[in-house]
């Protein structure tokens, strides 16, 4: 007996999105523990509320970065302000997927912890209860994985679930360090640092975001480094001890005091407690589950979708495999997921924003000669002149026939004007329709203008370049019948 055309497993955003998907699709559904995480909601928050604290008084900022930060600090009330927006913005989102509006559009609500089992069927018993579908959705979401890093947990640490509690405090630990190589460690490293903390961010990579263009990543550090935050790349932590009411890490040959640290490393994913290996679905490490294009599990009526199954905890992409793994559940189609041209971005200040591939992924896949790489600076544009925001800079790497295969933002309103990049590269349109743009003057979209304008230029100069080359290779010849 089949009780649902599909039971999803996890209240998380994505998990949501797919039950509203459904619905609209008049299949009958199932939601598990619908208790659904909106931290990263309310971190965004938190860090623009401050950034706007910051740009309040943006040039003394850079006539002396601690003028600012501590004026801030000694306001009392402007922590509790902060949290008092951040919990409005979070209610606002929580009201728009609430278990009332999702029971309304006829989503079976269920709370409690369940698990797999495979005999006599497969099904999914909760609180005494067995859940039969003709298939089977994880949107569990995930959490970081604590490092093995001897004392750590006898010294104590806060994960970016439990940060909240310090935020509540009527002042916060002046002394962070930071264990990251997250979007998420970069945005709070900031807003602490805003917030007139002293911070210190480790990161075990090469460079502060490994997924990033390089360019840009060394340009958000060095954004970073310019506000007070010190950063440390690709440095192991050996040790935590607890010496004379001080926290202490060994990290690489340096050793570091200080008041609290907080774990915002990549996440693994939330599936210890459903019993998976019994229904025969696979993972890999403690990174990832298992699935193929069509976000299906190695057991083909469990399908997956949101970061458990990897990945940056990105909304908008957990999203995206919402809508495709619950189409495919439903009517076993076979769409499949394309990567290429999904944005995703750092909300750090000024923001990085991404899209398809960057100039090292080009570089491996493509000959010098096959592909031009485009930069414009943000300080060309009147508008950011006029706001003062000139940090900034905007990267599009383009075929030789204007094909565009990825884009970088650094600067401000990038998480909107990489949204112009991803359209152009999921239908094709080449670079040279971006540089007939015609963008209201003054903005930022000019950007995007001036910055696609350049591949004109580029391909003049080869154009150049090419006929000087055949005026000397007949001229040559010419000469050698002579």
């Amino acid at each position: 007996m089949i009780d649902y055309d599909v039971v999803i497993i996890g209240g998380t955003p994505a998990g949501r999105c797919a039950a509203l998907a459904a619905t609209q699709l008049r299949a009958t559904v199932a939601l598990v523990e619908p208790q659904p995480s909106y931290d990263f909601l309310k971190l965004h928050a938190v860090s623009q509320a401050v950034g706007v604290l910051q740009l309040q008084d943006n040039s003394s900022l850079w006539k002396n970065p601690d003028s600012i930060f501590d004026s801030v600090a000694k306001e009392t009330r402007v922590l509790a302000d902060t949290m008092l927006f951040a919990d409005g913005v979070v209610a606002h989102a929580e009201e728009q997927y609430s278990p009332t509006v999702l029971a309304a559009k006829g989503v079976d609500i269920i709370y409690g912890d369940g698990q797999f089992q495979r005999t006599p069927n497969l099904a999914f018993a909760v609180n005494e209860r067995l859940l039969r579908a003709r298939t089977y959705l994880l949107a569990t979401g995930s959490h970081c994985i604590i490092p093995e890093v001897p004392g750590l947990t006898a010294v104590g640490f806060l994960t970016l679930d439990n940060i909240w509690q310090s935020f509540n405090q009527a002042t916060l630990p002046q002394h962070w360090v930071i264990l990251g190589g997250t979007p998420q460690s970069i945005e709070i490293a900031q807003t602490l640092r805003h917030l007139g903390c002293q911070v210190t961010l480790i990161v075990p990579y090469s460079h502060i975001l490994p997924c990033l263009d390089l360019e840009v990543a060394y340009l958000l550090q060095a954004q970073l480094e310019a506000e007070g935050i010190w950063v440390l790349t690709g440095t192991p932590i050996t040790q935590v001890r607890y010496i004379d009411g001080q926290k202490w890490l060994q990290a690489g040959d340096k050793a570091i005091a200080t008041d609290e640290i907080l774990v915002a490393t990549p996440g693994k994913p939330n599936i210890e407690s459903l019993n998976l290996p019994a229904v025969e679905v696979k993972w890999h490490g403690e990174e990832r589950l298992l699935v193929n294009r069509q976000l299906q599990t190695t057991n083909r009526r469990i399908y997956a979708c949101g970061d458990v199954i990897g990945g940056f905890a990105c909304t908008n992409i957990g999203n995206y495999e919402a809508r495709i793994a619950i189409q495919n559940a439903l009517f076993f189609s076979k769409q499949q997921v394309d990567y290429g041209s999904l944005p995703w971005g750092v909300f750090s200040n000024p923001m990085v924003a991404q899209v398809g591939l960057t100039e090292s992924l080009v570089q491996r896949q493509y000959s010098p000669g096959k592909f031009i790489v485009l930069r414009q600076c943000f300080k060309t544009l009147a508008t950011a002149q006029i706001q003062d925001v000139t940090t900034g800079i905007c990267k599009l790497i383009v075929l030789q026939n204007g094909e565009i295969l990825g884009g970088s933002i650094f600067g401000a309103q990038a998480e909107e004007l990489i949204n112009i990049v991803s359209l152009a590269i999921a239908h094709k349109i080449k670079v040279h329709r971006l540089a007939e743009l015609s963008p209201i003057y003054p903005s930022f979209s000019e950007i995007l203008q001036s910055t696609s304008a350049l591949w004109h230029q580029q391909k003049f100069s080869r154009n150049i370049c090419w006929q000087e080359f055949l005026e000397d290779f007949f001229q040559f010849r010419r000469n050698w019948k002579i």
